[in-house]
């Protein structure tokens, strides 16, 4: 099978928690998002079945593996006939949009966008004793020597997942009101999620090496809420996983999109170890700007934009976009290479080619 990789000192779980810790490594460690099209893509590149996930990630020299439970419950919501809208477990609406190079589920309906206490204290949600933990501590088996993480960008989200349900709008009014019905929404959902990363993690048996926290802060321009008002209603129930984390004596990472860098300091307080996303064409999101202001403080992971040259521009643009990249974050340390999110359908193949290329190349210590 063809792959990118090559010349590896350390193995990926060593590589990645040193970055984490900003020591010393053979080389940056590198992840891998992407939108479906993209993906089948690279997959016929590389000679692999469409299914064959495991196989690119190993073609693309990707350093992390994620693991978890299956759901073994009931379905709680149905999808909606005759509309082509998709319902998951937690009850959120998905309708396909489609596009000239691909598509994407997006959310619609927002069913509970009106509801009072009542109806959000009866909502059907998951039940952290209908999943399945046995398999957890095989997954990590599976990937050992991988850097294995569990959560996501989705983990103790609350702008993010209660907008799903409630719309942004009415989510930010609830954050700024206290409104009692949202923010029992935003406390019902991170007491599930609490509850079945901590399962997981038990389950695990020391073999999670750090845990992935998300809550999408900012605009491409301005904080998407104040300080104060994070500080008040978001913090707090993010603390609870850092913790959880701490416990168990892995770090923990921080998706954010947008300009949120104005919640770093927080983030250092609170013990968060490493920020994700790094949109740089962000207001204060700029590589420089980044390294300077909490290099030697955070380890970074992203950078590496969706929107910018690996989209629009040439191979020969996105190596030298990629080498610039490289060149501000790496020294000292503390820098894993990444999309700032997934990579979209409008990526030409020989973009994504060569960015991962350029990683593996130019990533060296």
């Amino acid at each position: 099978m063809k792959t990118l990789a090559y010349g590896d000192k350390l193995s990926s779980k060593e590589r990645v928690l040193r970055t984490f810790r900003q020591e010393k490594t053979d080389r940056v460690p590198v992840n891998y998002h992407s939108n479906t099209g993209i993906d089948q893509k690279l997959k016929a590149y590389f000679g692999l079945k469409a299914d064959d996930g495991e196989g690119l990630n190993q073609a693309l020299g990707v350093d992390f593996r994620g693991v978890g439970p299956g759901y073994t419950g009931p379905r709680l919501h149905k999808d909606i006939p005759g509309r082509n809208v998709l319902v998951d477990d937690w009850g959120i609406h998905r309708t396909w949009i489609g596009h000239e190079t691909g598509g994407y589920w997006d959310f619609c309906d927002f069913p509970l966008e009106h509801a009072t206490e009542e109806e959000i204290s009866a909502w059907p949600m998951p039940d952290p004793d209908h999943f399945d933990y046995s398999k957890v501590k095989e997954q990590c088996l599976h990937h050992r020597g991988l850097a294995v993480y569990t959560g996501g960008a989705g983990t103790g989200d609350i702008i993010n997942m209660n907008g799903m349900l409630r719309g942004v709008e009415q989510t930010m009014v609830d954050l700024i009101t206290d409104d009692p019905a949202g923010m029992l929404l935003a406390r019902r959902r991170v007491d599930i999620q609490f509850e079945i990363i901590r399962r997981s993690l038990e389950a695990a048996d020391g073999g999670i090496d750090f845990l992935w926290l998300g809550e999408d802060l900012g605009s491409q321009n301005s904080p998407l809420i104040s300080i104060e008002l994070f500080r008040k209603q978001i913090r707090p129930l993010h603390q609870r996983f850092v913790d959880l984390a701490k416990s168990f004596r892995i770090p923990a990472m921080i998706h954010s999109c947008g300009s949120s860098s104005w919640a770093y300091e927080d983030f250092i307080d609170m013990g968060i170890s490493v920020v994700d996303t790094l949109q740089p064409e962000a207001k204060n999101m700029a590589p420089a700007y980044l390294k300077e202001k909490f290099g030697g403080r955070l380890a970074f992971h992203g950078c590496i934009s969706t929107a910018g040259p690996v989209a629009t521009g040439t191979p020969g643009e996105v190596v030298e976009y990629c080498r610039r990249t490289l060149d501000v974050m790496m020294p000292g340390g503390g820098y894993c290479f990444a999309p700032t999110h997934c990579l979209q359908d409008n990526s030409p193949l020989e973009n994504v080619i060569a960015m991962y290329e350029t990683a593996h190349r130019h990533g060296k210590y």
